[in-house]
């Protein structure tokens, strides 16, 4: 009886095509704004996430805007590091200069640090060496380069063992970094140049720490407590004389804001749906009416109640689900569109999503299409065979 059922109904969806794709229309508008939305939300948030962790969750970033008198020197920073919480700890002092060399010019951001700073923020070597406790110790004049400061001062020379000059002062390159495929980590670089803090802390006139980033040794939660009860003691118990970003913190603050916007934009998407099975009842019901005697020779030929619900009902959830292919379809399409000329973020329909959008399409042919089909139902044989509209 199913089987039969279908058939019918793909006769009647076929006899009139474009009646039936306007049926659809809101369907397939309803399924590719859920599809779209919740895709575009979820490969942007799998994108920024990436770019988060990149940076290392377990790190913490801490700026200190008020010293109390005693500011922070590298001796506090080696006595901080020796917490069983932390693993590592480095000043991350920054100013902007000029940097040149031959006829090049660039300007660039010069980072003030120590050798752990490599580790803490996962920077990767393409060539030569970081920095060592040594040329901290001596503030010795050399630096390693970002990848895109090698290119703007030395070009496609190699840069390992040149000199170039920062603020008038003479630098030798020991090491470049390699390109990071992260574009957070590119933004956050760019045109770096990292020089021992002795002397950063020299050209900015300022010898002091202000600002400094650690790596947990487990959890990112102890270390951030360790910090801040170490800066609590060090400024007079006032949480309000440093700040701590902590990495991981932020990449749970981003990931509940985007579970929230993709659960707004399916609710709103979803409205699109209901509409859409508005009109798929609207036009069942012409259906059901025009096809008045239909009903009554059928069930004058012995055709219960069951089967024309069941035949009506089908028809509904097939202009539903073919409504849902096509929109599935259609936002294949514009999400590879998206992602072309987004270039850097892949934009895919999950599992998860497709299920949802087939059974949110499905329950809403089922619910739409009850009324009209127990109204098929329940049509006397006889005033139905009368019926001459």
């Amino acid at each position: 009886m199913i089987v039969q059922s279908v058939k019918m109904a793909w006769e009647a969806i076929a006899s009139n095509k474009m009646r039936s794709f306007l049926t659809m229309l809101g369907i397939i508008i309803g399924v590719v704004s859920l599809v779209v939305m919740v895709s575009l939300v979820n490969g942007a948030t799998g994108a920024v996430t990436s770019e988060i962790t990149s940076l290392g969750n377990d790190m913490l970033s801490v700026s200190v805007s008020d010293d109390k008198g005693v500011p922070l020197r590298l001796e506090d920073i080696k006595t901080l590091a020796q917490d069983e919480a932390i693993a590592q700890a480095a000043p991350s002092s920054m100013m902007q200069a000029a940097a040149k060399h031959g006829y090049s010019d660039a300007f660039v951001s010069v980072y003030g640090t120590t050798p752990a700073y490599y580790d803490i923020n996962g920077l990767i070597l393409a060539k030569g060496r970081f920095l060592k406790t040594v040329d901290v110790d001596n503030a010795s004049y050399v630096a390693v380069l970002s990848h895109e400061a090698a290119e703007k001062l030395f070009d496609e020379d190699n840069a390992l063992g040149k000199n170039f000059t920062v603020s008038g002062r003479n630098f030798i390159v020991v090491g470049v970094l390699e390109e990071s495929d992260s574009m957070l980590s590119s933004m956050m670089s760019g045109t770096a140049i990292y020089v021992p803090y002795t002397v950063e802390s020299r050209m900015a006139s300022q010898p002091y720490i202000t600002s400094l980033c650690v790596s947990a040794a487990s959890d990112t939660d102890e270390a951030e407590k360790a910090v801040k009860d170490f800066l609590l003691a060090r400024f007079s118990q006032d949480d309000e004389a440093f700040s701590i970003i902590n990495i991981s913190s932020v990449s749970d603050a981003m990931s509940t804001v985007t579970d929230t916007l993709s659960l707004l934009l399916g609710g709103v998407a979803a409205i699109s749906l209901l509409v859409g099975g508005i009109g798929i009842m609207n036009i069942m019901l012409v259906s059901v009416t025009e096809r008045t005697k239909e009903i009554g020779i059928r069930k004058a030929i012995g055709a219960g109640t069951k089967s024309i619900l069941m035949q009506f009902l089908i028809e509904a959830i097939m202009v539903s689900l073919i409504g849902c292919v096509i929109g599935l379809i259609a936002s294949w399409g514009i999400l590879e569109l998206v992602s072309v000329i987004a270039e850097t973020i892949s934009f895919k329909m999950s599992l998860g999503v497709v299920a949802l959008a087939v059974g949110f399409s499905s329950a809403i042919g089922l619910i739409f299409g009850l009324y009209p089909a127990n109204k098929a139902a329940k049509k006397h044989p006889i005033e139905a065979l009368r019926y001459g509209g």
